[in-house]
């Protein structure tokens, strides 16, 4: 058995290769690439060896290997210039025709009957392409790719949304954003922030804090399971937008914020990615994941006031640009507005801020892609 020799890749060390020989034969084996068998990472193995003297048996742990014969004198390089063309499948074909079964010879005679040319393929879609192109033009196509990939793209990091739900609070079911297991799990921290003084609010506002998690704590019910659910809501609430600013997450930041272990494996399953770099495995924020974040807390937010939400807070909290925040909440359906101008000076602060509201039915926004100018080089 040979191991391979990189320990410091933590995909590579536990490489194995296994080799065996018989009288007629050798056989080679490993635990990676495509001969090896997918359920070896998944699964834990044991072989058991039988004492005849004292009947008693030895359990040892043990690998599966998918051993495969080496025939001596085969080269991965083909003698002949015409074995060079020849793919996996045309090998198989010729051991079928020479050793194989009746039945197997027959599937062979029918694929072959049914297989359409390559040559006579490609020749109809580039007829069938070319059409298209001639009708819609070049540039129409394009435009739609484009507004196709941005569509989707977004749509791959947004909750999960019920369209025919009858009530709002359905749309984005809040279950699906914290589950009850992770809702009871947040009860301790809940209470912490349920428990903050307005003079450590104001330290918080002061210090560059979330300002819309202060916002919901300032005006939080006095009692009840209302205090409560937007006590425990505006913890998550807090760890998402801190998040959206980081650029690399550490085991660290959320042990210091006091975060259960559940929702700890949550944040890093479903708001990172997983790179590697310098022999160690990073969970890195992408521009994808912000807008994930973006789109669950807006979800939360929605939750925790009344199916409306100041995208205008937000987006200032999540460090991203307005006009990001607005092409999540259009992408979720969501209604745009802004509040009606009042008299006092506190509401001509707040004239400017947009709101996202759920009304149903959703709404459909026309997808719009903005060409960027060329720059003149001088």
């Amino acid at each position: 058995m040979y191991k391979s020799a990189d320990e410091g890749n933590p995909r590579k060390k536990s490489r194995r290769i296994l080799v065996a020989e018989s009288d007629r034969l050798s056989y080679v084996g490993n635990n990676f690439g495509t001969a090896s068998l997918k359920c070896n990472n998944l699964c834990k193995y044991y072989v058991g060896v039988l004492d005849k003297q004292t009947m008693q048996m030895e359990v040892h742990k043990a690998q599966l290997f998918n051993m495969q014969p080496v025939i001596p004198g085969e080269t991965t390089e083909a003698s002949n210039p015409q074995d060079t063309t020849q793919t996996y499948r045309d090998k198989v074909d010729l051991l079928i025709e020479a050793f194989g079964t009746s039945k197997q010879k027959r599937a062979l005679s029918s694929r072959k009957l049914n297989q359409v040319g390559a040559d006579a393929l490609h020749h109809a879609v580039a007829k069938a392409a070319s059409t298209v192109i001639d009708q819609k033009g070049l540039e129409a196509l394009q435009q739609e790719v484009a507004e196709t990939e941005s569509q989707g793209d977004l749509a791959l990091h947004l909750p999960t949304c019920n369209t025919d739900a009858d009530r709002p609070e359905d749309v984005y079911p809040f279950d699906d954003l914290l589950s009850p297991v992770e809702f009871s799990a947040l009860e301790q921290a809940g209470s912490k922030m349920a428990a903050l003084t307005p003079v450590e609010l104001k330290k918080m506002r002061d210090d560059g804090g979330s300002l819309y998690v202060v916002k919901h704590l300032e005006s939080m019910p006095a009692v009840g399971e209302a205090r409560d659910k937007i006590a425990r809501c505006a913890f998550y609430l807090s760890l998402l937008l801190k998040m959206a600013r980081q650029k690399s997450i550490s085991r660290k930041f959320v042990q210091e914020e006091g975060c259960p272990r559940i929702l700890q494996t949550k944040l890093f399953r479903t708001f990172t990615v997983e790179t590697f770099n310098n022999g160690r495995i990073h969970n890195m924020v992408s521009t994808s994941m912000r807008a994930k974040l973006a789109a669950y807390s807006l979800a939360l937010l929605l939750h925790m006031g009344h199916m409306t939400a100041d995208l205008t807070l937000l987006h200032r909290d999540l460090g991203i640009t307005e006009a990001r925040m607005i092409e999540v909440a259009k992408s979720m359906g969501l209604t745009l507005s802004r509040p009606a101008k009042g008299k006092d000076d506190q509401a001509v602060l707040q004239d400017k801020h947009k709101h996202a509201s759920v009304v149903l039915p959703l709404v459909k926004y026309d997808q719009f892609v903005e060409r960027r100018k060329r720059k003149k080089m001088h």
